[in-house]
């Protein structure tokens, strides 16, 4: 039978089948095949993170620690390594073993990713990864999920108030469909309309180009009036340019005496310029070997800081790895401060409320010792009011 309406008239059944964040499991086989599903899904999204977490590696170092650090490192180098088996064609079994070898390595770092979920996590709103295929991917598998989820959970009534849920919707979707046809027609009307409307305004604008070629042949005479007027100033400009060219020549001839004086005059100083240049040449050659002898002694300095580097190095992997240790028990400890903390306010609200209490209390105790009082006060008055009229 139907159950009781959800949302907008909706059947509970049929809204929960449409809706899966409201499906349960209620068996232990759900449960699994539901837990197995959602570990894929956990999977599949650390796999689209790892080749952006290799790819800037130095920056999640610290975050990620010595042991997933080499295993990334180490995951890098074999897909390296079979792109370059994949690209040059040899022997098919060194490129299936490179396979086999990158598949484990990638379990190996799915496995220490599953074992830290914090550090999952933290790194799912650190790295930022452009959309791919594999997007599509892990959103249809979640959808595969909701659809096996929900399947598992479906009753046959609940299916039978699914279909008929449907139904009641093909009956809504044929009358929108009448209404829409009556709607069309009504704008092939007004289409009508609006193209009428255009015609009628074409014809305005033939007309207003039939007034402008007129207007055009009226100009026409201006425009030969202009053009010989043009050409009268056309050649008078030609001789004056004929005038300016001879002047323009003239001032070439000198400039060019000019020239050939200037260059007999620089040569002298151009040979000066050359001793000082030789001059300059040794210096810098003997620039150049002081140079080298003091790179030398500065490269046995670099190397000797390299050595002292290295074993740095050696020393922060193993703080590193104390590090994470540190992270982990501090997380521990703030959790532990939390419900600390909660417990401490609960108990100033329940001190508070018991205060409240007791103000109250004894506001109503005060109220009726005051009334007790002010009746007892009230009771001797009226007796000695008796005594006096007897």
């Amino acid at each position: 039978g139907m159950a009781a309406p959800g949302k907008a008239g909706i059947p509970l059944g049929v809204l929960k089948v449409l809706d899966p964040r409201q499906l349960k499991p209620d068996s232990t086989d759900t449960e699994r095949i539901l837990t197995v599903l959602d570990e894929t899904i956990v999977k599949l999204e650390i796999t689209r993170l790892i080749p952006r977490i290799i790819g800037s590696l130095e920056r999640f170092a610290r975050m990620l620690g010595p042991e997933i650090t080499s295993s990334l490192l180490e995951h890098r180098k074999l897909s390296m390594e079979v792109q370059r088996l994949v690209s040059s064609p040899g022997d098919e079994e060194s490129t299936r073993a490179a396979e086999q070898r990158l598949k484990c390595s990638l379990r190996n770092i799915l496995r220490l990713f599953l074992a830290n979920p914090l550090l999952y996590h933290g790194l799912k709103y650190e790295v930022r990864v452009r959309e791919s295929p594999a997007d599509v991917f892990i959103k249809a598998f979640t959808e595969f999920r909701d659809f096996t989820l929900e399947r598992l959970l479906t009753s046959p009534d609940e299916e039978k108030e699914k279909v008929q849920f449907m139904e009641d919707i093909s009956l809504r979707v044929e009358k929108n469909m009448e209404s829409i046809s009556s709607l069309q027609a009504e704008l092939a009307e007004v289409i009508q309309t609006r193209d009428e409307e255009v015609s009628r305004k074409d014809k305005t604008i033939e007309n207003l180009k039939t007034s402008m070629e007129d207007l055009a042949k009226d100009c026409k005479a201006d425009i030969q009036q202009i053009m010989k007027e043009g050409e009268k100033q056309q050649k008078e400009d030609e001789k004056a340019s004929q005038d300016r060219c001879a002047r323009l020549e003239q001032d070439v001839l000198r400039l060019r005496a000019q020239f050939n004086a200037l260059v007999l005059e620089h040569r002298a100083s151009e040979l000066v310029l050359r001793k000082n240049k030789c001059k300059a040449e040794r210096e810098i050659e003997k620039w150049v070997q002081k140079y080298d002898t003091d790179m030398a002694e500065k490269q046995a300095t670099y190397e000797d800081l390299q050595a002292v580097y290295s074993e740095e190095k050696a020393q922060l992997a193993l703080l590193m790895e104390k590090h994470a240790m540190l992270l982990q028990e501090y997380s521990q400890i703030e959790e532990e401060r939390r419900l600390l903390r909660e417990k401490e306010e609960e108990a100033e609200r329940d001190l508070a409320r018991r205060n409240s209490a007791a103000t109250r209390i004894q506001a109503f105790w005060k109220g009726y010792l005051v009334r007790s009082i002010y009746k007892a006060k009230l009771k001797k008055g009226k007796g000695k009011g008796k005594g006096k009229g007897k």
